[in-house]
């Protein structure tokens, strides 16, 4: 059964040629590693995220040697390119200048009200959207007081008061976040600022660990809150290397019916009666699946006694047994094969729904 579900309505924005809000896909971002300024590194790293189905990508901007290698970096790129500045005003300014499509800042830290109207004015001249990005350890200090620490309602508040100062400077290309590293106050804020204001939301749980850690809490956290309607962008936070969060944003996204890019594979946990190395095939399959765009589901199973009927939806698939397995589609048994021609015959079918589905001219959406 599908998830019910009614999308926030909410304003549309562009960062670059992605459209963010109203009836747009929710898009997957990521944000790089590397030293912005090394452009070769920064550009091989994107390319990556990009293969893997990235959409926006967001690059850490700390000093005017990254600042001016936007535009380089530019240059090289395919999808949107947004600046991620704190503390230093002028770094916006430089950012846009060289050509950034969007800028992430966090007006509690931004230098106070002038300068962040400084930012706006350049946003508005280059036709730049900002996301208003507010995080628990970044919540201003009157705040903070107030309401005894970075709660949710203290979070909301810090980001009303910078909508503020944006719509008086008649600004409105702007999208918000509001962060935290638990999964409670996450959920809270973004629920509070959803009800609060229509501008688009970028949704994720910041500082959220490693690959375990992260990914628990992210798909909990960004999973409710799409569940409920509430998102338009979404970055999974992994102390990984960067492909893996748009695998795992995207993999969100399906779990919650909200978008379906790319393969569903579902796979056994294997038992005893297994006799083949499943966790290795699944982890080259699943590799292989990262390049592919079509909403097929592909099925892995350790062993013919259930695999075909257990997983009788899959477009294909394959069970395995002690020297040969079959090749199935939707749970009928095309043919056997020997076990070291498995995986090879599995990915050439693959290969084939990827280009039936894109004649079809399906698209990346």
């Amino acid at each position: 059964m599908a998830f019910d579900i009614t999308r926030r309505k909410s304003r549309q924005i562009h960062i670059g040629s992605v459209a963010v809000g109203g009836e747009a896909p929710v898009s997957v971002q990521s944000m790089t590693t590397t030293d912005t300024a090394d452009v070769e590194a920064t550009v091989a790293q994107i390319a990556r995220l990009e293969a893997a189905g990235c959409e926006i990508v967001r690059v850490a901007v700390p000093n005017p040697e990254a600042a001016k290698a936007i535009g380089r970096i530019k240059n090289e790129i395919a999808i949107p390119l947004i600046a991620d500045i704190h503390f230093n005003w002028r770094l916006a300014v430089a950012a846009m200048e060289a050509g950034a499509d969007g800028l992430r800042i966090n007006p509690g830290n931004i230098g106070g009200r002038e300068k962040t109207l400084n930012v706006i004015d350049c946003a508005r001249h280059h036709k730049v959207a900002i996301r208003i990005g507010v995080n628990s350890g970044s919540v201003e200090k009157d705040l903070l007081k107030k309401h005894s620490g970075p709660t949710p309602r203290a979070m909301v508040e810090s980001a009303l008061r910078n909508i503020a100062i944006f719509e008086a400077a008649n600004f409105f290309d702007i999208k918000l976040s509001l962060k935290a590293s638990d999964v409670a106050r996450t959920v809270e804020s973004y629920r509070l600022i959803a009800a609060a204001c229509d501008y688009p939301l970028h949704v994720g749980v910041t500082e959220a660990g490693g690959l375990f850690p992260g990914l628990v809490k992210s798909s909990l956290g960004i999973g409710m809150l799409l569940a409920e309607g509430i998102g338009d962008t979404i970055r999974v936070s992994l102390t990984r290397d960067p492909v893996e969060e748009i695998r795992a944003g995207f993999e969100i996204l399906k779990a919650v019916n909200r978008r379906h890019v790319g393969p569903d594979i579902i796979s056994c946990p294997t038992c005893g009666r297994c006799g083949i190395d499943l966790f290795a095939i699944v982890e080259q399959v699943e590799r292989h699946a990262l390049a592919m765009r079509a909403p097929v589901k592909i099925a892995v199973m350790g062993c013919v006694v259930n695999g075909p009927g257990e997983a009788a939806e899959a477009d294909v698939g394959i069970a395995g047994g002690r020297g040969e397995g079959v090749l199935f589609k939707k749970g009928k048994i095309v043919k056997t094969i020997p076990e070291a021609n498995l995986v090879k015959n599995l990915l050439a079918e693959m290969d084939k729904l990827e280009t039936n589905w894109g004649k079809k001219g399906a698209g990346k959406k």
